[in-house]
């Protein structure tokens, strides 16, 4: 085993090391919380990861995205994370999609390829075809609730999304799914009652706006959240942790 990985053998094993290093991860979205999960995975030893997100990194994602650095903005998300990957890992396989997910563009992507399948992206008609399609392919899948407007890094929980509460998009996507007769998804999720973003507070001036040229270009009709450094990055890293813990366990 490489020594990089040492550390986390102790605690699996040799032959989970193998699985891991022998497994394909698709992240579908590389913000606060896809971003963490991204790099938490490489560290971990999964040896080939795909990177889907159409976004480059702009000032307010300094915040609370990992691979948000100032010597990164401008860059699409996933060259950003392709190199930063490739700094801690240089085997790594990744392949890179500049695209934004949603049921017009699921034919870029054959899920049977994948042992794992990564949900952090944002929009429900997306997040629901992601679902759709791996059931339909077999592949074990995670998805990401509502993280925006919290602050209680403490409050997530894994779960069925059958057993969810409070979270309005977990709420949404139960209903959504019934619909579709999809019975069971693992979901990262929070009970904590999100806030009220603060008002009047639309950028600096400075050019920060038309650094995140893309970032309303999706959700024109809903209000931009507010996040930080703590929350999502926390929902990240126990996604990561489901599927490293799932893989290692695989036959």
């Amino acid at each position: 085993m490489r020594e990089q990985f040492i550390r986390t053998e102790l605690l699996f094993g040799a032959e989970a090391m193998k699985k891991l290093s022998g497994a394909r991860v698709a992240v579908f979205g590389l913000g606060g919380v896809g971003s963490y999960t991204l790099e938490a995975l490489v560290r971990s030893g999964v040896g080939t990861v795909d990177i889907i997100d159409d976004d480059k990194v702009c000032l307010s994602n300094l915040n609370r995205q990992l691979i948000a650095t100032t010597t990164t903005i401008g860059m699409y998300k996933v060259d950003a994370a392709c190199q930063r990957v490739k700094e801690i890992n240089p085997q790594v396989v990744v392949h890179k999609y500049k695209t934004f997910y949603l049921p017009e563009t699921a034919c870029q992507f054959d899920f049977t390829q994948y042992d794992y399948i990564v949900d952090a992206i944002d929009t429900v008609t997306g997040k629901l075809e992601l679902v759709i399609q791996a059931k339909k392919a077999g592949t074990p899948i995670i998805s990401s609730m509502g993280a925006g407007n919290k602050i209680d890094p403490t409050a997530f929980e894994v779960a069925d999304i059958y057993k969810t509460s409070v979270c309005p998009l977990a709420k949404v996507m139960r209903r959504e799914l019934k619909k579709r007769g999809i019975k069971s998804l693992k979901v990262v999720y929070s009970k904590e009652p999100a806030l009220v973003p603060l008002e009047g507070i639309v950028g600096n001036g400075d050019g920060d706006e038309a650094l995140c040229e893309n970032a309303h270009r999706h959700t024109k009709k809903r209000q931009t959240p507010g996040s930080n450094a703590f929350v999502p990055s926390v929902a990240g890293l126990i996604m990561a942790g489901e599927v490293i813990k799932d893989l290692a366990a695989m036959p």
